[in-house]
């Protein structure tokens, strides 16, 4: 650490980072001296900040180039990774960091490209699209980092990756971060990279996330019954419940809200301003229960996820620890439940295997012989919060503090406890209010102002 610029030692001291992870004190001092690495550690375990913390310490903040890129499996893991990128580097003046990746709008990525940025967050789909188009320039690029690079090879990106790392000079830094070393990233990084230092952590799963991982055996025709079961036993205030394919996303989303629950669903082919009201209504409790296909099991950025459901057991042992790794952070106890049917009790074995943890089997009653009516009785899922929107975000100026003194002043007229969680982005912002306060501080918030100025305001739907 103390070989990092004595801004960065501020940020890490300002974010309490109190010591390394084992990821961090062994591959930043590598990545320092420019050395190739392959870098090999579960999720959580601190990569970002391991290979975020050395690109920053050698931007050229002067030059309005692009410098270095990143690129991940999913829009959701580049916002969460671009994220941080802002984050660590928020002492460093006039650093532009640009999130590339399908689902925005294209003009405002160019728009964005042609104004100068040190560092591209991007998927390779959409990276590829902007060397199509010429309106990206990697020429410069001296440090490419691909992240999650066993999902991103999973999910079929190899020919994209290449053809970017083809458009970079051959003699950038190139740094791959894995959950899993198989064979076709070996076979990349015979290619792609200069004598690379290879780094293995291994931590056992039950290090990391404290979770309580439970199975029951279900009929295939009897899933939603036992969904809404379990729903009324756990009671939980915040799950994610993941399927393995969109229909079904979408078929159970319609019944738990024709069920009166506070639900959403994500999947890949949602526009980005509706996936990001969607994770904003999950963030803030405006929504409790969010139903989701694979494309949120990495880089979902959620705290307080009461229980993961499994409703569909996935393919691979893999993407089941980092579904369920979506619970359980931050020091408190997660429970993973799954729904398993006959012609999947293999796959419970497999995920013991490569996770050296138990899964505790358990029973239901004779759900044939409940009525979904009766599973509804005594069960409530409705959010207590609303969310608003606000037309201002960072771009504005516009602070948490701006949106509180607004609320709390001649403008909302509300007490502290009614107010939840305040996000913050380019350009509006999200607050979720208690429902009881709502429709009356909604007129006054349109006759009232924010930091002096009126912005449009609208209740999330």
């Amino acid at each position: 650490m103390h070989s990092l610029s004595s801004s960065l030692q501020q940020v890490i001291r300002e974010l309490g980072f109190d010591q390394l992870t084992p990821i961090q004190s062994q591959t930043i001092p590598l990545l320092l001296e420019g050395k190739d690495l392959i870098g090999q550690s579960k999720t959580g375990s601190g990569k970002t900040a391991a290979f975020t913390l050395p690109l920053l310490e050698k931007l050229i903040l002067s030059e309005s180039r692009l410098q270095a890129l990143i690129l991940c499996p999913t829009r959701e893991l580049c916002a969460q990774v671009a994220g941080e990128v802002r984050k660590l580097g928020r002492r460093h003046s006039g650093l532009q960091v640009l999130s590339v990746a399908g689902g925005q709008p294209l003009y405002s990525q160019i728009h964005a490209l042609e104004r100068g940025v040190h560092v591209v967050v991007g998927t390779p789909g959409r990276v590829l699209d902007h060397l199509g188009r010429k309106t990206i320039d990697l020429r410069q690029v001296s440090a490419v980092v691909l992240d999650e690079a066993d999902r991103m090879l999973d999910m079929g990106f190899q020919e994209d990756i290449e053809k970017i790392l083809g458009a970079t000079s051959k003699t950038r830094q190139t740094v791959f971060f894995s959950a899993t070393y198989p064979s076709t990233i070996e076979a990349m990084s015979r290619v792609y990279q200069r004598n690379p230092v290879r780094v293995t952590i291994d931590e056992p799963l039950q290090s990391v996330p404290d979770i309580r991982q439970l199975y029951y055996e279900v009929e295939p025709t009897l899933k939603f019954h036992a969904l809404l079961w379990l729903l009324q036993q756990y009671q939980p205030q915040s799950a994610v419940i993941f399927c393995n394919l969109k229909s079904t996303v979408i078929e159970l989303s319609q019944s738990l809200t024709g069920a009166n629950m506070s639900s959403s669903c994500l999947h890949g082919d949602l526009e980005q301003p509706i996936r990001d009201r969607v994770m904003a209504k999950f963030r803030n409790r405006s929504t409790r229960l969010l139903i989701a296909t694979d494309v949120a099991a990495r880089g979902l950025d959620v705290e307080d996820v009461d229980i993961v459901f499994n409703f569909d057991l996935p393919a691979k042992a893999d993407i089941y620890v980092h579904r369920i790794g979506r619970t359980g952070r931050a020091g408190k106890k997660g429970l993973a439940v799954s729904l398993v049917t006959q012609r999947e009790k293999s796959k419970i074995q497999n995920i013991e295997n490569y996770s050296g943890l138990t899964l505790i089997s358990k029973s239901f009653p004779d759900l044939a012989q409940l009525k979904i009516e009766e599973l509804k009785k005594n069960l409530d899922q409705r959010a207590l919060m609303q969310t608003l929107f606000i037309s201002g975000g960072r771009k504005e100026k516009v602070r948490p503090g701006d949106i509180l003194g607004a609320l709390t002043g001649e403008a909302g007229r509300l007490n502290a406890s009614e107010i939840g969680k305040i996000e913050i982005h380019d350009h509006f912002s999200y607050v979720a209010l208690s429902k009881n306060c709502m429709e009356n501080t909604l007129l006054r918030l349109r006759e009232g102002r924010i930091k002096g100025r009126k912005f449009r305001i609208e209740l999330v739907r």
